[in-house]
C-alpha cells in the first residue's frame, strides 16, 4: 500500500438532497477524520432543511452490489449503515456484509436510522424486526438516539440508569457494543453518550450542551467519525472518543441554512489552502 493512501471507510446509507445529513454528512466526517470515504447508496431522499417530503429506495441487489464492488477492489477498513429503508434492503446488506467480512474481520457500525430529525419516517414499519434480528447481531457497535432506543427495545431513557438498561437490551440483541446517544435528552446541561460493550467495558462521554437549533446530521456525524476512528485502527472506546470530539466541534460550528434546521459543520477542519496558493 502506498504511504499516501488512507484507510477506507464505507457508508451504506441514504442521500440528503439538502446536504445536511445522510451520506453527505458521512463523507464529510470521514474526510475530516482522515479516511477515504466510499459509499453504497441505499435510498434517495427528497429533503431540505425543513423536512423530508419523499424518498426512493434503491433496489436491494444494487445496494449489495455496491458493497461487494468496493470491498472487492479497494478493501474496507470499517463500515457503517444509516438509512436502509426496508427489510429487503437490510437483508441484502446483511448478506453482502457476511460475504466481505463486515462485523467479523471488519468493524461494522450500525446507526439504526428510523426517522429524520423532523419526525418523518425513513424506515418501513415491518423493517424494525430486520434491524433487531438481522442487522444489530452483526454490529460491532450500534449507535441509536433515544427515539430509536424506544422503538428498538422499548426503553424510555431519562437518566444514566435507563441508558444503561437500554444499552444492555441492545447487547441482548447481539451487538458487540452499544452507544446510547444522549443528544435528544433535553433539559440537561451536558450531553452524555454511554458506551457499554459485551465484554463489560462501560464509559460515558460528556460534553456541554450547545444552545443551537442547527444540529442536522449530528447523529450521522458521530457514528461516521467513530467509524473513521475504527478504520484507522483505534480501539473502540478511543474511536468513540474521536467521534464525540468531532461531533461536539461540528455542532459548535453549525450554521443556519434554509428555513429550518441548519447542519452541523465540518468546515472548521478545512485547511486554509488558499493562503498558500
Amino acid at each position: 500500500m502506498d504511504a499516501r493512501t488512507p484507510p477506507v471507510a464505507l457508508a451504506i446509507a441514504g442521500t440528503d438532497s439538502g446536504g445536511g445529513a445522510g451520506i453527505t454528512a458521512d463523507v464529510r466526517a470521514f474526510t475530516a477524520c482522515g479516511v477515504h470515504g466510499a459509499v453504497a447508496i441505499a435510498a434517495v431522499t427528497v429533503q431540505n432543511s425543513v423536512g423530508v417530503s419523499g424518498f426512493h429506495a434503491v433496489p436491494p441487489e444494487v445496494v449489495a452490489d455496491q458493497i461487494r464492488t468496493v470491498a472487492g477492489d479497494m478493501g474496507v477498513d470499517a463500515a457503517k449503515t444509516g438509512m436502509l429503508a426496508s427489510s429487503d434492503i437490510i437483508e441484502a446488506v446483511v448478506a453482502a456484509a457476511g460475504e466481505v467480512g463486515l462485523g467479523t474481520r471488519v468493524p461494522f457500525v450500525v446507526d439504526p436510522v428510523a426517522a429524520s430529525m423532523h419526525g418523518h419516517s425513513l424506515l418501513a414499519p415491518d423493517a424494525l424486526d430486520a434491524v433487531r434480528h438481522a442487522l444489530i447481531p452483526r454490529a460491532t457497535l450500534v449507535t441509536p438516539n433515544l427515539d430509536e432506543v424506544r422503538l428498538l427495545v422499548g426503553v424510555d431513557v431519562v437518566d444514566e440508569a435507563t441508558a444503561r438498561e437500554a444499552a444492555r437490551a441492545l447487547l441482548d440483541l447481539g451487538a458487540g457494543a452499544a452507544l446510547v446517544k444522549g443528544g435528544h435528552l433535553e433539559g440537561s446541561a451536558e450531553v452524555v453518550d454511554l458506551l457499554v460493550t459485551a465484554d463489560g467495558t462501560e464509559r460515558a462521554y460528556s460534553s456541554p450542551r450547545i444552545d443551537t437549533e442547527h444540529s442536522h446530521g449530528g447523529g450521522d456525524s458521530l457514528a461516521s467519525a467513530t467509524t473513521a476512528g475504527l478504520a484507522r485502527g483505534l480501539a473502540l472506546p478511543d474511536a468513540v472518543a474521536l467521534g464525540k470530539a468531532y461531533v461536539t466541534r461540528a455542532v459548535a460550528h453549525a450554521y443556519p441554512l434554509g428555513a429550518g434546521h441548519g447542519p452541523v459543520s465540518a468546515l472548521w477542519s478545512v485547511a486554509d489552502w488558499e493562503r498558500d496558493a
